[in-house]
């Protein structure tokens, strides 16, 4: 019997005191039912390749696999990191000053969560007093009880006490709808397991908008095309200012098409072969009203006469002179909508001689900017070459964004544009 009650399997009656009990002993009889340690030290620690029959290593999808739930479930926290700051911050920002002068110090939350969160409030004290006693509480900001309340507690808190939010938010459903969309997200991210791509993007979305409801958005998506996420604002730096990259540019405009890359634009300037991207995804009708709201537009394009057209041709093995005539009518295009302008001297329009190198769209608003950027390849067209994305001037760039890629290609553009001609 073992001092834990629990009775040992029984040795071989046979045997009882002979060699195979003692270390080192003959091959005695194992009972059925038990379990046999002959070996088990020395496999695991014997000779090179042994093994105890557990594979433990990962293989390349393996690797792939934790990768990929390690980055969904990096983003998620970051948001739901977010939110809850952001929460804590209203929730004490809106109850303290009703129960703080009465109650005084950190009892105003206890006297806040009331006998319906009595035993979830005693819950955090006591989080708080382990925290304190064992050194995890880094931060003095943080030693309150109210820094110890999870999301759905502080949700509990708003919705018991809504008529003191009320007079601050419009809609208690949308908040309650949001908070509880991140609930599985929540629960995902705290237990380690995996997150499904289409969870993510949904907790993403009711993240932002939750933010958005209390009052710490970043603006609204139009004004600035793509909006600043968490993640980006967070680590963006780590990227200078690249903020995404795609394939090809079929799957950017799913992302980002055209009429929110350029609608709203301030300032517009673009180069490239043929300019398909913003010609025929953007409407002569709306380049005109954009133009006429104000934006400063030029354009420069690839001389449809010279030897470099004729040299992209063969490398894509396009028929002599197709190329050429694609951009002859993608040039006649933007110059009708400039004769229809009232002040065309705010719309330029110029061709370059020099071998293409990339193809840029340069796009800046009120207050920040973006770029889609192409290299040109050898045997692929416009539509099938990787694009990037910069993120140019504004909230959530760079602090050293003078040496980032939009910097870099505006540089370009503005080399390119001095050598070029102007189209009459």
């Amino acid at each position: 019997m073992s001092s834990g009650g629990l009775e040992l399997p029984p040795g071989d009656s046979g045997h009882e005191g002979g060699p195979a009990d003692a270390p080192g002993g003959g091959s005695g009889t194992v009972p059925a039912g038990a379990v046999s340690l002959a070996g088990g030290p020395a496999t695991a620690t014997g000779a090179t390749g042994a093994r105890t029959g557990a594979e433990l290593d990962w293989g390349a999808d393996a690797w792939s696999e934790v990768r990929t739930r390690a980055q969904r479930a990096g983003r998620a926290y970051i948001w739901l990191n977010l939110i809850e700051q952001r929460l804590r911050s209203v929730v004490g920002a809106v109850l303290r000053p009703i129960y703080e002068p009465v109650h005084g110090g950190d009892d105003w939350v206890v006297a806040a969560a009331g006998p319906a969160g009595q035993e979830w409030v005693q819950r955090a004290v006591a989080v708080r007093e382990v925290s304190r006693r064992k050194g995890y509480l880094l931060d003095s900001a943080d030693d309150n009880v109210l820094s110890f309340l999870t999301l759905p507690q502080l949700r509990e808190l708003m919705v018991q006490h809504w008529p003191c939010f009320e007079p601050y938010f419009d809609d208690r459903r949308e908040i309650e709808q949001a908070l509880d969309e991140l609930e599985v997200t929540r629960n995902v991210v705290s237990r380690n397991r995996a997150l499904s791509r289409a969870v993510l993007e949904q907790a993403e979305r009711a993240s932002a908008r939750l933010l958005e409801v209390l009052g710490g958005g970043a603006g609204s998506p139009s004004a600035d095309r793509l909006p600043i996420d968490a993640v980006e604002d967070l680590v963006g730096d780590r990227y200078a200012d690249v903020i995404s990259v795609h394939p090809d540019r079929v799957r950017l405009q799913r992302q980002l098409p055209a009429e929110d890359l350029f609608g709203g634009a301030r300032r517009l300037d673009a180069i490239g072969i043929g300019l398909n991207l913003l010609v025929q995804n953007f409407s002569g009708r709306r380049l005109v009203r954009l133009s006429e709201a104000g934006c400063r537009v030029r354009l420069l394009f690839l001389n449809p006469a010279s030897s470099a057209v004729k040299r992209r041709e063969r490398e894509l093995g396009l028929r002599k002179g197709e190329l050429s005539r694609s951009v002859e009518m993608n040039i006649l295009h933007v110059r009708r909508v400039r004769a229809g302008l009232r002040d065309p001297s705010r719309f330029d329009i110029h061709v370059f001689d020099e071998t293409p190198r990339f193809t840029a769209y340069l796009v800046e608003g009120e207050s920040s900017g973006i770029a889609v950027v192409q290299s040109y390849l050898r045997r692929a067209r416009g539509m099938e070459a990787p694009v990037l994305v910069l993120r140019g001037g504004g909230r959530g760039v760079p602090k050293d964004a003078d040496h980032g890629l939009f910097t870099t290609y505006r540089e370009e553009f503005e080399s390119v544009w001095d050598d070029s001609r102007p189209v009459s």
